[in-house]
């Protein structure tokens, strides 16, 4: 197995820039990548959340890393922006702090929070 490294840089929630509507808030995390000493920079996924929802528990949406094509471990991945998203949004947020109250919704948020993470890919093979 080798180690991918995540640098999340940034978040911007809910931008209609991004596709949010009245149904769905989409928020997008700005993040390089390195892999086997490569590393690939200004790479973004999208967050997708429906609007209403609780920000500590909802299902959230992650998509692929968009401008990436190799070896990849979705699931480490969506659980790192995942807990990146909830650690600045929310009852437990450092971003903002939202507790005890329904269909709040916010636009255009952005947070600049940088953070390191690493998860295991399998180095060979095609991409996802």
């Amino acid at each position: 197995m080798t180690i991918a490294k995540l640098y999340l840089q940034r978040l911007i929630q809910d931008s209609q820039d991004y596709g949010s509507n009245d149904e769905h808030m989409v928020s997008r995390v700005f993040f390089d990548l390195e892999i086997e000493g490569a590393r690939h920079s200004n790479l973004h996924a999208d967050i997708k959340q429906p609007v209403g929802s609780s920000f500590e528990s909802a299902g959230l949406e992650v998509s692929n890393p968009s401008g990436y094509k190799g070896p990849f471990n979705y699931e480490a991945f969506r659980t790192i922006v995942e807990q990146y998203y909830r650690s600045l949004i929310g009852s437990g947020g450092s971003g903002i702090h939202i507790s005890g109250c329904s269909n709040v919704r916010m636009r255009n948020n952005t947070f600049i929070q940088p953070a390191v993470a690493e998860f295991e890919i399998q180095a060979t093979g095609g991409p996802w």
